[in-house]
Formats: structure tokens, sequence, C-alpha cells
């Protein structure tokens, strides 16, 4: 078996099957980009937290910076593969088009996330399994799973295909094609038979109550499946992986540089090899004339994701027909040349950036904050007028309508993390020290 192209590029959108395809100059995958860049819930990514707290410092990433980037890179491996990809099968289609699925599917990765980083999933994860657990008791097993395991890209994929559109139809009303490629883990939450080892199914990407969406989706690009509920990744979303990889692993690098944890010299002998080739002389090169720190630093950093994406893309091309048949189970940061520089990257990041005094604060603190938050949230919208108290009630006022129309426990406890992973992480804080009346609204 193997997928087919004219399937893996199917234009038609979410919630919008019927219609027609647009003959706006724009491809339909343009307008996908264009959508998210004007959402909501992109622009809140602006006040959530992509390694260091954002007062550290007025250069450091967020979450919309990072998302940025990694779109940009994106766009450039998703070209260099389509034009690969258009002539080893014959199609009549724009090596852009592919640039602009994956640099769309990039742009929507980190939608998603809760605040406080990947700790703030943690932090969700960690509620439930603790003092929420008692609100699982009325779900199914396959329920119990979404929330006992939270998960950002899960998330991510409920807002792209349900939250965005008050109406409930589609959501973004994305292709198939960039929703596809956006799936890094196509599988759902129940554990049965999940291979953690396996690339594609270490994660979950869809709740049960968004699998009618999703396997619309996987059905109509036509990706395989391997067992009820899981299926093999489009190709496309092994590059928007790559393009994620390739800026965590070297632009963490650079913030940590920048801020001062990781010194000039050791940043220098981690991007040097992967920036400028054995056989370059450097002494004739515009590095040599760059004077300060940070723009060697900038410089090597742009250099070394140019070679990294090169690299990525003869992968790529490699391990074509298996990522074709299903079968790809290693992504493609892990086999290219530089694949040992990257993971000396990642450990000294892991020591001396990730492990930072005040990231770790920020962490702690979202633990905190994700739990009180869910203390109050969760059993205001669980609780029926009956035997809700008068507190219970104030917070439903608060919660904006469209997370307090939930029929079954289910809805209501999903209503409650899309309200509270929705936030930014400073109106996480501001809403966690007014409803413990530690802060009162001014004005």
């Amino acid at each position: 078996m193997r997928m087919d192209w004219k399937l893996l590029l199917n234009k038609t959108r979410l919630g919008r099957e019927k219609d027609t395809v647009s003959e706006d100059i724009r491809s339909e995958y343009m307008r996908d980009w264009d959508r998210i860049v004007y959402s909501s819930a992109f622009r809140r990514l602006q006040d959530k937290t992509q390694v260091f707290p954002l007062a550290e410092s007025d250069y450091v990433r967020t979450r919309l910076t990072h998302s940025i980037e990694v779109s940009s890179v994106g766009r450039s491996l998703g070209t260099l593969v389509g034009g690969f990809v258009a002539g080893q099968e014959g199609l009549d289609v724009s090596p852009q088009d592919f640039g602009n699925i994956v640099s769309t599917a990039c742009l929507a990765h980190d939608i998603g996330n809760p605040p406080f980083g990947h700790s703030g999933e943690e932090a969700i994860r960690t509620w439930f399994r603790g003092s929420g657990e008692k609100y699982l008791d009325a779900l199914s097993a396959h329920e119990r799973e979404d929330f006992l395991n939270f998960e950002g890209n899960a998330q991510g994929f409920r807002i792209l295909a349900r939250l965005q559109n008050a109406v409930d139809r589609g959501g973004f009303q994305l292709t198939y094609a960039v929703l596809a490629a956006y799936m890094k883990y196509p599988r759902g939450s129940y554990p049965e038979a999940f291979e953690k080892k396996v690339v594609s199914e270490k994660k979950f990407g869809y709740y049960l109550h968004d699998k009618s969406s999703f396997v619309a989706i996987a059905d109509g690009v036509g990706l395989i499946k391997k067992r009820e509920g899981a299926y093999a990744r489009h190709p496309l979303a092994f590059l928007m992986e790559a393009a994620d990889d390739i800026c965590y692993r070297v632009i963490d690098l650079e913030d940590g540089h920048r801020l001062g944890r990781v010194s000039f010299q050791e940043t220098e002998n981690l991007l040097k090899p992967i920036a400028i080739s054995s056989g370059e002389d450097i002494a004739r090169s515009s590095y040599a004339f760059i004077e300060d720190e940070r723009g060697k630093v900038e410089y090597l950093r742009a250099r070394a994701i140019n070679n990294v994406i090169i690299s990525v893309v003869e992968v790529f091309k490699s391990r074509y027909e298996n990522i074709m048949a299903g079968r790809q189970e290693e992504d493609l940061t892990s086999l290219c040349e530089y694949a040992d520089r990257l993971e000396d990257i990642k450990v000294v990041s892991k020591k001396h950036v990730y492990s930072a005094p005040n990231v770790l604060h920020v962490e702690a603190a979202g633990f905190e904050v994700l739990g009180g938050l869910l203390d109050k949230v969760v059993p205001a919208l669980l609780l029926d007028e009956d035997t809700s108290t008068s507190a219970d009630k104030k917070i439903v006022t608060i919660v904006p309508p469209q997370f307090t129309r939930g029929a079954t426990p289910y809805e209501k406890m999903l209503a409650a993390t899309d309200f509270v992973s929705g936030m930014t992480d400073s109106f996480a804080v501001t809403l966690f020290r007014r409803l413990r009346g530690i802060e009162l609204p001014s004005g």
C-alpha cells in the first residue's frame, strides 16, 4: 500500500466539504496560512512562554516568534521536497504548494499549548491524576484518557478543527491537506496497542470528541490506517516535525547564549561544525569580519539552520518510499548528517538552558496556577443549578459563554480544559490571583 499525492494534497475544507475550490489567486494553502495568522488563538502565543520567562529580556522568543520561525524553516523544507516529489511522481503541482502546506502546519504546531510551556501540559495532567480524578468517575475509559494524558497537540487539533468557529463547523475550516500535515501524532488517546517508541505514536493527536473530524481528514487525504484510531503520518508531517526540531535545537541555544546561560566559546564550538564545512577557509569568510559575539552566533545560527535543512531534505529523499508506504518510524533530524551535533546541543541546552533557575520557577508556578484554576473552574462547570454554590455560580458568569454549553460531563470537562489551556501566561496568573482573593480588579 502506498499513499497518493492526488489525495495527500486534498484542498477540501473541513466543515465546508460541499464548497467548490476558490478562484482566488492565492492558493488554498496560502489562505489557510492567512486564517491562522489573523486568529485570536495564534495571537495569544505572543504571551506564552517558549523557554525563558517573558520578562527576562526584550530579545527572548515567545511561542509566537518561535512559531513564525518554524513556519519559515518549514516553507524551505516543503518547497525543496516539493520539487523532488513533483519530479518523482510526474505531478503538475508547484513546489511552493508543498512549502505552503508545511509552513501553515508549522505556524499552527504550538497553537494548542497551554500557558507556561510544556510544563503547563504536565500541570493539567497532574491535576487530573490527583485532586481532579474524582471528577472523571462518570466518564468512559477512553474519555478519561483525554484528561489523564492531556496533550497540547490534541488541543491544537481541537482549536483548528472545532473551537475557532463559533458556529462549530470545522473551526478554522482549513484544507484537509494542511490539517493532516499538522497531525504529528495521528492517533487517539486510548492506550491499547500503541507503541511509545514509534515516533508517530509516542503521544496522541486528537480527543475522542474530535474523532469524527480526524477520521474524515485522514480518509480524505488517504492516510494508511494502522489500526482502529491510528494512522500513518502524512508525508509532510515529517517536515513539520523537522522544522520544529531544527528551531528549538539551534535557536534555543542562541537564546541561552544571549541571556548568558551558555558561554560564547561553548556556543561557537557547538554551532561551527554544523554551520561551516571542514574544507571552508574561515579566515576568508564573512564570519572572520564579525566583531561582536552576538553577531557571530547569529551568523552561525543562520548557516547551521540552512545546512540542516539541506541535510533533512536528503534524508526525506532517501526514505521516500518508506514514508509513502507508512513505514517510516524515525524522525528525519535524527537521521541527518548533523544528528550527533544536534544531540550535543540538546545535552547542553538541557543542562544550562532548560534547567536555568528562572525557567524552573516559571514551570513550578505553572503547576500552582493551572491546578488552582482547574480547582475552581471544573466543579463550577460540572455542578447543576441545585448543587452549585454561590461561588460556583459567580465563576460560571466569569467563564466566556462558549465554554459553558457542554451537555454531558465529558463535554463540560473539555470546556474547562479548553478555557484554561487557551489562556495566556499573564491572564492565567491574573485570574488565579483574583479567584484566590489575592488581587482585585482595578477600576
